[in-house]
């Protein structure tokens, strides 16, 4: 049922035509940026926006000019899937601090970015294919984020930004999927059912 939702929206996002993608995306930003969650952390873990996702390139610009701390995940392999799992690095120049990661991710270089405790951060930008009004997100099918996100503490704000059309009726959960509780889309704030 995941795989075939995950399938869907991402044909969905890829046959977007670009310029309404890029137009979209920035008002996305724009949203998220005015959220009073993002405005007031001080220690904030994004990702960067690669394929047909959002491009967060403006979000870590504006978060690094306003001399706030930004983190981003790094993948660390393991010998099994399961044992993978993001550390997160403090960046503070997205074109000098990352390189391509094995997906062709930007991320950061650990030679050159300081590892970070996630108990540190504030606030959470989580990437994603599909997000319901519960909260439910889907990733990408690996579950970095869901790990991730039991590190954090109990008061780390967990933010997606998301296109209308990634926003679906129910994402299927399991126990060990982690929600969120704010999505914005080039509408705005999406409000939220009761989780």
């Amino acid at each position: 049922m995941k795989s075939a939702l995950r399938e869907r929206v991402l044909a969905a996002r890829a046959a977007q035509d670009p310029a309404l993608r890029a137009a979209n995306g920035a008002c996305i930003v724009d949203h998220l940026l005015r959220l009073p969650s993002v405005f007031t952390a001080h220690t904030l873990c994004a990702y960067v926006g690669f394929d047909t996702e959002i491009d967060t390139a403006p979000f870590l610009a504006t978060v690094l000019a306003q001399d706030r701390r930004l983190l981003l995940p790094r993948v660390v392999e393991a010998e099994s899937r399961a044992r993978r799992h993001l550390v997160l690095h403090q960046v503070g120049d997205i074109d000098r601090d990352t390189r391509p990661g094995r997906w062709g991710i930007r991320e950061p270089d650990p030679a050159r970015c300081p590892a970070i405790d996630p108990l540190e951060v504030d606030l959470v930008l989580l990437p994603g294919v599909a997000f319901d009004r519960r909260g439910g997100r889907l990733g990408y099918g690996a579950g970095f984020y869901d790990r991730l996100l039991t590190r954090l503490r109990t008061d780390c704000v967990r933010v997606a930004g998301a296109f209308s059309l990634q926003v679906v009726a129910e994402v299927p959960l399991e126990p060990h999927d982690q929600r969120f509780q704010c999505l914005v889309t080039e509408a705005g704030e999406v409000p939220l059912m009761n989780q």
